[in-house]
């Protein structure tokens, strides 16, 4: 059994992992996390889990963390880069789902994160989470930086027109859409019930801070930089995330649903849907996929692809865990072939 850490464990990421982890057959979950909820047991704040876990949260030690083999950071940015050098020098295996290492130009990470990174030396090893892009390097991983859920659904949507240069890779566009669970569980206005319920509004339309990193990640896929105009928006649903992605195709033709099936054929987190089809939210949640279908409208040279997942799994803790099956050599579907729930 495979003995695993989880620092930060009461925001909604963390209580995924516990979710998702309880059905593993391979791994012990050892020890889980929190300052401010130091004492109380897991099953006290996150009754479903009653059963699961005989554990309680404790305060982030490394010499704890050490005994682990491998220790996920469910935490805002700006601290797993000050606990992970340590805990990578005593051998132990850290997968990251906050931003501190996805991004590799760190000037650029501290313009959009607002502080100075404090660990470039892990950052420059550390490998970034995409399976369907890095498998390989992901399993000689120490240091992994888990994707964001914006960059999941988007670079899965764009990765076979960009890598084909099928597309203008200067003009590219994402209309993504979150459910209010990716503004994370603490306090805030924004994301009460009366105050996103019965709304859909754009934000960040002047910059949001996954663009660098979808940016980066398709970027290296079309060996060049790429231009992309990002607008998220939040929605008045609990998960989910819905991209909607237009390029202009170079050279308008057929054969763009073979293109897709082809490329993620091999993919066991992927499904191309057959064509015509639109994939919604309701039919990933709670599952480590992303769905997408793609479009050629009055067959013009614009592309439509559709995409959708579970922010707080395959944008997440389920993509986290594929991660560390990867990186352990086993099975990479283990712990994550639950169907999405519906209704």
């Amino acid at each position: 059994m495979i003995k695993v850490g989880i620092v930060g464990g009461t925001g909604y990421t963390g209580v995924e992992l516990l979710r998702l982890l309880a059905n593993h057959s391979g791994v012990s979950v050892e020890v889980i996390t929190s300052r401010s909820e130091e004492g109380v047991r897991i099953d006290d704040m996150y009754p479903n889990l009653r059963g699961h876990y005989d554990l309680q949260f404790t305060v982030p030690d490394v010499e704890a963390l050490s005994e682990c083999e491998a220790v996920f950071f469910a935490t805002p940015h700006g601290v797993a880069m000050k606990m992970a050098p340590e805990l990578v020098e005593r051998g132990v295996k850290v997968i990251d789902l906050g931003a501190d290492f996805r991004i590799k130009d760190l000037e650029l990470w501290s313009q959009w994160y607002g502080m100075e990174h404090t660990s470039p030396e892990l950052a420059a090893k550390a490998v970034y989470g995409l399976p369907e892009v890095n498998r390989e390097a992901i399993k000689g991983a120490q240091m992994l930086a888990c994707p964001g859920c914006y960059p999941t659904a988007t670079q899965l949507g764009f990765l076979p027109l960009i890598e084909n240069k099928l597309i203008d890779h200067r003009r590219l566009i994402a209309d993504v859409k979150s459910g209010v669970s990716g503004a994370g569980r603490g306090a805030n206005i924004g994301s009460l019930l009366c105050e996103s319920s019965e709304s859909m509004k754009a934000y960040a339309v002047a910059g949001h801070r996954h663009l660098p990193e979808i940016k980066q990640g398709l970027s290296e896929a079309a060996g060049r930089p790429v231009g992309l105009t990002f607008v998220p928006h939040l929605t008045p649903m609990i998960r989910g995330i819905h991209a909607t992605l237009y390029g202009k195709l170079k050279d308008p033709t057929d054969g763009l649903q073979e293109l897709f099936e082809a490329r993620y054929a091999d993919e066991p987190f992927v499904d191309v849907m057959p064509a015509g089809s639109h994939p919604e939210t309701r039919s990933v949640k709670g599952a480590n996929i992303c769905r997408i279908s793609v479009f050629r409208p009055q067959n013009d040279d614009t592309v439509v692809v559709l995409s959708a997942i579970d922010n707080l799994v395959k944008g997440a803790a389920g993509q986290a865990i594929q991660n560390m099956n990867i990186m352990f050599g086993l099975d990479e579907a283990e712990g994550l072939k639950h169907a999405g729930m519906m209704p």
